[in-house]
């Protein structure tokens, strides 16, 4: 990912630092859906970022490994994770043996990856009852009862537009192409209470604020906009920013079956 937006020092000190703390709920969904009584024994984070996607992992693995292609996003991990361990590769090309997770996660970052070689070789690393865990969340641009944040977030969007991507429909990828199955799949909505503050900080680690950067806009421009406008959402107060997430479930194909 050379030359990408998230090989910035900016980016990953964000990421690090000022990201609300949705993965650790959407983990706990997890823990709860897949009925873990224990941990599982090893996990891998697939394009952990800074980190937190790695950290949620803690309580849910005996052992963690996040795997990252850029290495400055991975510059503050350590301290985000501490017990983790952390490896600079790719998921279309894991560097692991056969069989050695029992759980697999990828946090939002399957967009950026290709899911004809990436998806062969999280079944060759996942054991046999393993589970990859797909998920994602919105950017937080809802209150709960009331439309200022979505209204203000979609002129935000207008000013400071998203770097090119694609949308991942994760029902309508061909899991059993690569002899896996969808094995469930749910939605859930994520409240984190927050102030102006928190917000604006949260709010300028988004892609679409780096890739204004990287074009050359001033940061302090986009952040004072950003105050400005935001202090008639907040008005002072503290409110639930709700973020909207799935979680797709995809274990190996039956074997049975498949014979």
């Amino acid at each position: 990912m050379t030359g990408s937006i998230y090989d910035s020092e900016r980016l990953a000190a964000g990421y690090a630092r000022r990201r609300p703390p949705v993965h650790r709920t959407i983990l706990e969904a997890v823990s709860e859906y897949l009925q873990l009584t224990e941990p599982r024994s090893t996990a891998l984070d697939v394009g952990c970022g800074a980190g937190l996607s790695t950290a949620a992992l803690e309580n849910t693995a005996e052992t963690v490994v996040g795997l990252e292609p850029v290495q400055t996003m991975l510059r503050y991990a350590p301290l985000v994770a501490p017990g983790a361990l952390w490896v600079i590769g790719r998921a279309e090309q894991l560097p692991f043996r056969a069989g050695r997770f029992s759980l697999v996660t990828a946090a939002g970052s399957l967009n950026y990856t290709d899911l004809d070689l990436f998806l062969p070789e999280a079944r060759r690393v996942l054991t046999d009852d393993g589970v990859l865990v797909i998920y994602d969340f919105s950017p937080g641009r809802r209150l709960r009862d009331r439309d200022r944040l979505d209204k203000w977030y979609s002129e935000f969007e207008h000013r400071y537009p998203s770097p090119p991507g694609y949308d991942l429909k994760i029902r309508d990828v061909p899991y059993e192409r690569h002899g896996l199955q969808l094995a469930g799949y749910q939605e859930l909505e994520v409240a984190i209470p927050m102030s102006i503050g928190s917000y604006l900080s949260y709010v300028l680690t988004e892609a679409n604020v780096e890739w204004a950067i990287s074009r050359g806009e001033p940061e302090a421009r986009i952040q004072a906009w950003c105050e400005k406008t935001l202090s008639d959402v907040f008005g002072g107060r503290t409110l639930d920013v709700l973020f909207d997430a799935y979680i797709a479930y995809v274990r190996k194909a039956d074997l049975e079956k498949e014979a």
